[in-house]
């Protein structure tokens, strides 16, 4: 709905700077470039360095994050590229299995923003392409920003989380003069 408003986390900060992977499909190139040129700004603003990979098409883009992944040293990825509603069902396959892909590769632990627009028209691609109106790269590499940021806090965590060293249960279950409690 036009004019409507919505919340805007704050920009994450960082102590040791963020290198980021864009992953773009060009198809719709003047589209693409708004969208990295939003994504450039976001990740710079943030005090983080980047890369840029093309690849041919929307369902690449998972791919090349994943190959990254395996064999390069990102902190995190964004994703950019667009599919526009055409006449066949290709549209549905492109959109659902990019986002699929892109979701699991979350779900593995990638800190992934998702900049894919899925839209029904060459206008709706441009307003949210454009940094100045809707800004969609600059949203993938905010979300990219923030799961880093989440991704560091927990990493950095060494009380807590997960489970006690066996060293730690031996001592627990144990006496002071090192006997085991039977």
């Amino acid at each position: 709905m036009a004019g409507q408003s919505h919340y805007i986390l704050p920009r994450p900060s960082f102590d040791k700077a963020v290198k980021v992977l864009i992953v773009v499909s060009p198809y719709y190139k003047d589209i693409a470039d708004n969208m990295i040129a939003g994504a450039v700004a976001e990740i710079e603003a943030a005090g983080g360095s980047y890369e840029i990979v093309e690849v041919p098409g929307a369902l690449e883009i998972p791919t090349a994050i994943g190959i990254a992944d395996r064999q390069s040293h990102f902190d995190g990825y964004v994703a950019l590229g667009c599919v526009i509603r055409g006449e066949t069902t290709h549209y549905e396959t492109v959109c659902n299995d990019s986002s699929r892909a892109i979701q699991l590769l979350g779900l593995q632990g990638l800190c992934i923003g998702n900049g894919i627009l899925t839209v029904e028209n060459r206008p709706q691609a441009e307003v949210r392409a454009d940094p100045a109106d809707q800004n969609k790269g600059g949203g993938a590499a905010a979300a990219a920003l923030h799961l880093i940021a989440l991704s560091r806090k927990w990493s950095a965590q060494t009380k807590g989380i997960g489970f006690r060293p066996a060293s730690e249960e031996i001592r627990i279950a144990g006496h002071s003069d090192g006997s085991k409690t039977t």
